[in-house]
């Protein structure tokens, strides 16, 4: 199936400016764009004079697909509520590509989300990216894994603060913790060699940590609060996991206090 997409003003995110052209469409993809194009007799012909025409927008920080819209319970699949550190949970075994919210964003133009586990634990588990179209998970992944969760602030203290976490230092020991402990478990199957009578027990947690430590994937932090004081423990500690476990960190959801002065005391550290 050919498309012509004819006379629409085309921002492309290349060029500085917008500008008027033809987009031709073939097999669901882009074959050209010019002023000047030839479509097929058959080819389907779309006046777009007076639109504006967008490629896909791109949500980088979701849960959707994950958050069981309209189910309730049954659906919620997003925050695993009897641990608080889970980074062997992956996005891919829950989400329901089916959700009627993926049609939603898909028709307001968002064709890709990177979507994954919610804040309220510790460590959440891995994101992935994805496309909002499509019936069958696997033929929707762009890239899975693409960064490993992990929060701070109010969302972990909260949700756990009758188990195991009721304050900021609890939380920051755990990630510590976990980070450690994965250490030492990278090395020790290191120094094993194969060797599978030296190596330790198998570890679902710590293993889904060392792509982490390796810098194969980013510790994507989620970080609240409206003073200057919340983001010491994840960024800073974000910054010493690049600098003493090779980590890529990533700071997403920060409502911080730079936001009101537009300035970031870590500005070192991507957000």
């Amino acid at each position: 199936m050919t498309t012509l997409i004819r006379g629409g003003l085309i921002h492309d995110a290349v060029h500085r400016g917008a500008y008027i052209a033809n987009i031709l469409l073939a097999g669901g993809k882009i074959a050209a764009i010019g002023t000047d194009l030839t479509a097929p007799a058959d080819a389907e012909i779309f006046d777009a004079d007076g639109l504006d025409v967008y490629p896909g927008f791109v949500d980088a920080h979701t849960h959707i697909g994950l958050d069981g819209y309209g189910i309730g319970y049954e659906g919620c699949d997003y925050n695993e509520m009897n641990d608080i550190w889970t980074p062997q949970l992956r996005a891919i075994d829950g989400i329901n590509p089916r959700d009627p919210s993926l049609a939603i964003a898909r028709k307001a133009g968002v064709t890709c989300v990177c979507t994954g586990p919610g804040s309220a634990n510790v460590l959440g588990g891995t994101f992935l990216a994805m496309k909002t179209v499509g019936d069958r998970i696997d033929n929707m992944i762009v890239k899975d894994p693409v960064a490993m969760k992990c929060a701070f602030g109010e969302n972990p203290k909260r949700c756990y603060r009758d188990k195991c976490d009721s304050t900021r230092m609890s939380t920051a020991a755990f990630l510590r913790g976990a980070l450690m402990q994965a250490k030492d478990y990278g090395a020790r199957k290191q120094a094993a060699n194969g060797d599978v009578t030296k190596m330790p027990a198998y570890n679902q947690k710590l293993e889904a940590l060392l792509p982490v430590l390796s810098g194969e994937i980013p510790l994507k932090a989620h970080a609240t609060r409206q003073t200057i004081s919340s983001p010491r423990c994840a960024l800073p500690m974000s910054s010493a996991c690049a600098s003493r476990w090779n980590t890529s960190p990533r700071a997403t959801s920060s409502w911080t206090s730079w936001q009101k002065k537009k300035t970031c005391p870590w500005p070192s550290v991507p957000a």
